[in-house]
């Protein structure tokens, strides 16, 4: 089945993801983590819930740019994940096939353009929440950079 761009905005409407979308997002995490039929770069995030303090997981695409990874949040700064990376202080684990432990960093809006525009090159998925087109200039995503969280993958040492 096709999924369209109105198929994909409906499945999270008001910014949030419906039943559909949280069923296909547990399917994807199970998938992307275990490394099952997923690019390499399709991975799980785990974090710790601010609320409940139990880990959440969700699938996402982690964005290569200029040598450095990077997560975007497609549905922008109101995502439940992006406040609870906030919460953890950027701790996080990052899984396909192996547990990463990974500190991310989040970007200064003014940093953002250009891996928002290479984001929506490499995932195609997002580009119906975000109101630019991928072959925009970088002027355009200069523009929303404010309204979508970005955040550098580090790696973490264990402990730390």
């Amino acid at each position: 089945m096709i999924i369209t761009d109105a198929m994909r905005r409906r499945m999270y409407r008001g910014g949030r993801p419906g039943r559909v979308a949280r069923a296909l997002n547990r399917l994807s995490a199970l998938l992307f983590g275990a490394a099952i039929l997923a690019p390499p770069d399709w991975v799980t995030l785990e974090v710790t819930g601010r609320r409940t303090g139990t880990t959440v997981v969700l699938p996402l695409v982690v964005t290569r740019y200029q040598g450095e990874r990077y997560l975007v949040s497609m549905l922008g700064q109101e995502a439940n994940w992006v406040a609870n990376v906030r919460a953890a202080h950027g701790k996080a684990v990052l899984r396909h096939g192996r547990r990463e432990v990974v500190q991310l960093v989040e970007l200064e809006a003014a940093q953002r353009a250009p891996v928002l525009r290479r984001f929506l090159a490499v995932a195609p998925g997002a580009r119906a929440h975000v109101p630019v087109d991928r072959r925009a200039p970088l002027a355009e995503f200069e523009r929303i950079a404010d309204d979508y969280p970005v955040f550098r993958v580090d790696r973490r040492q264990q402990g730390t």
